[in-house]
């Protein structure tokens, strides 16, 4: 853990290789979000739903649905590039995205129960992957080539990350 609110668990840092024990540690991560996030936001009022985790940062509501738009495109992408020989995919504005109505004002159980159903099939689908597919690969418009290791990085870290995000405003204000 930093000191920086932005970046409560350090920036991403994706390495060039990782380790089938580092992976299976990678998927749990992302496995055990649903209820780590649920028990993060657990008994929260509406108002402190409504609260950004920083200065000029989304509110607790926001990033709990924030998870879940990403995590669904994350889910996407992987099978894409499980399934497709290097398919193109398509960006999306997730700051647009924390604006809608729905990211602003539903209520959190929306989401939560979302990302428990999709954690489940997505880290189901992860663990019964071969190892060879995990060099599978998505061209990103702004990244490049991206693989499905990648990707389990950055989603292992993204789960972590939002995650400290709200623990760490729920230990500040002592809710």
């Amino acid at each position: 853990m930093t000191t920086d609110l932005q970046y409560p668990i350090g920036k991403f840092d994706r390495k060039p290789s990782i380790s089938q024990t580092d992976r299976l540690g990678m998927i749990e991560a992302i496995a055990s979000l649903p209820d780590n996030l649920a028990l993060a936001v657990e008994g929260l009022t509406d108002a402190q739903l409504d609260t950004p985790y920083r200065d000029g940062g989304w509110t607790v509501r926001q990033v709990v649905h924030h998870l879940a738009d990403s995590h669904l495109n994350a889910y996407m992408r992987m099978k894409l590039a499980a399934t497709e020989s290097n398919p193109s995919i398509k960006t999306y504005d997730e700051k647009a995205w924390a604006e809608q109505a729905d990211a602003r004002t539903a209520p959190v159980d929306l989401s939560l129960e979302f990302l428990d159903a999709l954690h489940n099939r997505w880290t189901w689908w992860l663990r019964a992957l071969p190892a060879s597919e995990f060099e599978r690969a998505v061209e990103h418009p702004e990244l490049s080539t991206v693989r499905v290791d990648d990707m389990l990085q950055l989603y292992a870290w993204h789960s972590r990350h939002h995650l400290a995000h709200i623990t760490g405003l729920v230990a500040r204000n002592g809710w």
